[in-house]
């Protein structure tokens, strides 16, 4: 080696520092801001936010029998463009088959008076702690005494509830998680109840892709009627850290019961906005208002 090696090799290595230094900037700079634009959707996810409404919407003077009321609110997780979709398919069906509809994110709605001129509510993956207590004791009446309620994706993909009894009760079952690389797969609806209303017009087995929620438990153990279930076997349940969310053979994708005299209905589909562009889940949702605005009391999940 001599003199003259050296200093083109102290150039080498002060080049590959200066490399190295900008890289590691560069790295920084996109974690902080990965963290700025994670931060408060994951905050918002797991805490949720704290608006309530107290001054109720006004409601149209009339409005078709039976009236819908579509109610969208997240103070959780949103994913707004699936909330418009769903609003407009749920506008669409209204106008077909001549019913009313009302649609808001709006709580103040859930008030005595105003719940009253609604045959079912539609939650349109609404989200978070979303009602106050006057709101929530409203609502649970309503149902009891025969309204309807139809639960859409969202409406059932809180991690934890702070109203216990629309996780424990209403719903019947906890969100654990969803799928993951890729979120949204392809998978096989199985049709396990066929003579249910809600589920005219359905295949008996029923691919789609979809975002797929697992539960901590299935419903069928608490006397819920399981509609559809999906079969694990047709995609891969697997969440954000590659943790294995099989429920088992039993993975209840759609079910009813009833809440007193008041009829409830939840399906985990619907992640994605042309989801509601689908012919069959648009049947399955206008089967789903349908059967939660059905007049006479409700019996074993009918």
């Amino acid at each position: 080696m001599t003199v003259q090696d050296i200093p083109p090799r102290r150039s080498a290595g002060r080049r590959l520092r200066r490399v190295l230094l900008w890289v590691s900037v560069v790295v920084l700079v996109v974690l902080i801001g990965l963290g700025m634009w994670l931060a408060p959707m994951l905050y918002r996810v797991y805490h949720g936010l704290d608006v309530y409404e107290t001054v109720p919407p006004a409601l149209p003077a009339a409005l078709p029998e039976p009236a819908i009321l579509i109610f969208s609110k997240t103070n959780g997780f949103r994913e707004d463009r699936a909330i418009l979709a769903a609003n407009k398919m749920f506008r669409d069906i209204a106008r077909e088959r001549g019913w009313g509809v009302f649609v808001t994110e709006n709580a103040a709605v859930f008030n005595p008076e105003q719940l009253s001129r609604f045959r079912a509510v539609v939650w349109n993956n609404a989200s978070g702690d979303v009602l106050t207590l006057p709101q929530r004791k409203a609502f649970r009446a309503y149902l009891e005494a025969g309204g309807g309620y139809v639960g859409v994706h969202g409406a059932g993909g809180d991690h934890t509830y702070r109203w216990r009894w629309y996780g424990d009760d209403l719903i019947g079952a906890h969100f654990i998680s969803h799928t993951m690389f890729p979120q949204i797969q392809r998978a096989t609806i199985r049709i396990a109840d066929p003579a249910h209303p809600a589920m005219a017009g359905l295949p008996p087995a029923w691919p789609r892709a979809d975002e797929w929620y697992s539960f901590d438990r299935s419903v069928r153990a608490r006397g819920y009627r399981v509609l559809a279930t999906l079969d694990e076997k047709s995609y891969q349940p697997t969440d954000l850290f590659g943790n294995d969310i099989r429920m088992g053979d039993d993975h209840p994708i759609i079910w009813t019961h009833c809440v007193g005299r008041g009829r409830a209905y939840y399906s985990a589909l619907g992640h994605a906005a042309d989801a509601y562009a689908e012919p069959l889940v648009r049947r399955s949702l206008a089967n789903a208002v349908a059967w939660a605005a059905s007049e006479g009391a409700c019996r074993n999940g009918l």
